[in-house]
């Protein structure tokens, strides 16, 4: 019998095996026009608000499109798949913590005439990456989805070693001794364990915020005072 034009192709087999379709992750379209730029943002701030309310795992397209008063076709203009939107998400979460960051660096923030000035700088920006993850819709859902979802894991990782590579660029002209290999570890080490200090304060926050906030910082200050 013919197959119909319509029939998806069944995936290549490898080593016997069908492999699984990639599920894709780019959005299918940007709008231009006002109305399809309200509709795109919508679909983002009422899959920020699901997420936080019921996690990942629950969250369908459908039930955005319930929540947001879309038809399917609506959501599936701009996104192929749950999946896509929110790499959108967190792409934008990641984009405004790493802007933040960047321009920290930029106004001096790895360097410092003191310890405690250093340090001082390091708490300020562990504590402004706490508040845009607090402050983003959905943000707490999504920073654990991004570690959770193998999918999307990469996004993270991606911004952690772009924020490592820029601190390595600074880093390196106070540290002219260090090997190039222990210099990127440690700034990806830095950058990683920043972030789920944020993290845990973000999941907690009514437990030792502050506190946590101080020891990360306190650890990279001392540990960069005595790297060479």
């Amino acid at each position: 019998m013919t197959k119909s034009a319509s029939s998806p192709s069944p995936a290549p087999r490898q080593g016997g095996k069908r492999r699984r379709a990639a599920i894709p992750l780019s959005t299918k379209h940007r709008p231009i026009q006002a109305r399809g730029q309200d509709t795109f943002e919508l679909i983002l701030d009422v899959a920020g608000e699901l997420l936080r309310e019921i996690g990942f795992e629950q969250l369908t397209t459908n039930l955005i499109c319930q929540r947001a008063g879309l038809t399917p076709p609506a959501l599936y203009r701009y996104f192929p798949n749950k999946y896509a939107v929110l790499k959108e998400l967190g792409d934008r979460l990641m984009r405004a913590q790493d802007d933040e960051v960047l321009a920290w660096v930029e106004e001096g923030g790895l360097s410092g005439a003191t310890f405690e000035e250093r340090l001082a700088k390091s708490i300020a920006i562990q504590e402004r990456m706490v508040a845009i993850h607090r402050e983003f819709p959905g943000g707490i859902a999504i920073g654990r989805a991004l570690r959770a979802v193998p999918l999307l894991n990469d996004l993270r990782i991606k911004s952690r070693d772009m924020v490592a590579g820029t601190f390595a660029d600074m880093l390196r002209r106070q540290y002219p001794n260090t090997s190039e290999q222990r210099l990127q570890v440690a700034c990806r080490l830095i950058v990683e364990l920043g972030y789920s200090a944020s993290e845990m304060v973000v999941e907690e926050p009514d437990r030792d915020a502050d506190l946590i906030n101080r020891e990360v910082c306190v650890m990279f200050a001392q540990y960069l005072e005595h790297f060479d």
